[in-house]
């Protein structure tokens, strides 16, 4: 059972001069982030406090040992009379003494550090030290940790902290994955999962989805997916997303045809998605095909082998870094203005996916004799 954040927030108490980072994070984001919470953790020598969003922050940190205690702000557009969880951010801000690392660049959250009355010395704004695009969240990261606020300077070490993102999988969520496998017969097959929906899909309708970036039609992906089936007959493909995106994954699913023998093709966004899920697939996963999104950055920290698909953002920024680098990317790697995933042909994906190496550990899965 997921904590809630209600019981997140009460057990967890911590020092009232440790630093406190603010972030607004997309799942993504909050992966990328932990590189951020650790390389604090371990400069001051106490764990971080985090004001966030997201239902998904309190799910992915809950066993994070670098955050101390955590606040969400459930909206922050809405008119600030209207929203409890701001007032209580605000009381909570006003409680610590530690540095504040501001690490939104937005009005939004600009708005909560007026409202706390936080002087600005013991801000670190840490888009005041943006790099450019050259350069990856994790190592911009690990720079923002060693920055000081003037009024409470942090210790002068640096910590040893690889730039790369982690997460600490609670092992009921490996036990539920199985669990699940095995309730829809798949928990002696090799698991390929495809991710092709984001954040905006579908958030302005069909038409919107269509011409995003990086939308991929459903005969690409079904065409993909026959491919890799042919090569692991005995694989199955599943194929993620919301519940939201169920429609949307369907349509792949009937495109994909009857699949090799012995595989399926699975539309596990109608079958009650939760993120503990995805986690727990993406971890013994054989491999994973993603557009650029949430996910994606989930496989990348369980170290599962991956093949991401960029439009015109490109990857150089974002690309989901893991222990072994078991990473592929396709589409441009600077930001590019018009690059649309679109441009990836079925055969350059599928190469990718071939050039993945094997994970250094089997899959949780019991072959056959």
């Amino acid at each position: 059972m997921p904590i809630s954040p209600s019981e997140l927030h009460s057990s967890r108490t911590g020092d009232p001069l440790a630093p406190v980072v603010m972030r607004f994070p997309a799942v993504g984001d909050l992966v990328l982030l932990t590189v951020l919470l650790e390389a604090l953790h371990q400069r001051y020598g106490k764990p971080v406090h985090l004001l966030a969003s997201g239902e998904w922050t309190p799910l992915l940190l809950q066993a994070d040992p670098a955050v101390s205690e955590l606040r969400l702000v459930y909206s922050r557009r809405a008119p600030y009379w209207l929203l409890p969880s701001r007032w209580a951010a605000r009381q909570w801000l006003r409680a610590h003494r530690g540095p504040v690392y501001l690490c939104d660049p937005d009005v939004h959250a600009e708005r909560i550090v007026q409202e706390a009355g936080l002087p600005e010395d013991r801000l670190v704004r840490a888009w005041n030290h943006w790099p450019g695009n050259d350069v990856h969240w994790a190592d911009w990261w690990l720079d923002v940790a060693q920055l000081d606020a003037a009024s409470v300077p942090g210790p002068a070490r640096r910590p040893v902290v690889p730039p790369r993102p982690r997460l600490q999988v609670p092992a009921v969520w490996h036990a539920l994955t199985q669990q699940w496998l095995q309730q829809h017969g798949l928990h002696q097959q090799p698991l390929v999962l495809l991710q092709p929906g984001h954040k905006k899909t579908h958030k302005r309708g069909r038409i919107g989805t269509l011409q995003h970036d990086k939308h991929w039609p459903a005969e690409r992906w079904a065409a993909l997916i026959r491919a890799m089936l042919a090569e692991l007959p005995r694989a199955a493909a599943l194929v993620c997303g919301s519940s939201r995106e169920a429609g949307l994954v369907q349509q792949i699913v009937d495109a994909a045809g009857t699949p090799p023998a012995g595989s399926r093709v699975i539309n596990v966004a109608a079958l009650q998605p939760t993120l503990q899920r995805v986690v727990g697939l993406a971890a013994r996963a054989h491999s994973m095909i993603s557009v650029d999104t949430g996910p994606a950055h989930i496989a990348g920290a369980v170290d599962c082998p991956l093949v991401v698909l960029y439009g015109s953002a490109g990857w150089g920024r974002w690309l989901p870094r893991s222990p072994s680098g078991n990473v592929q990317a396709l589409g441009p790697r600077a930001p590019t203005p018009g690059a649309v995933v679109m441009d990836l042909d079925v055969p350059a994906v599928l190469a990718s996916w071939r050039a993945l190496r094997p994970r250094a550990t089997a899959p949780a899965y019991a072959p056959e004799a």
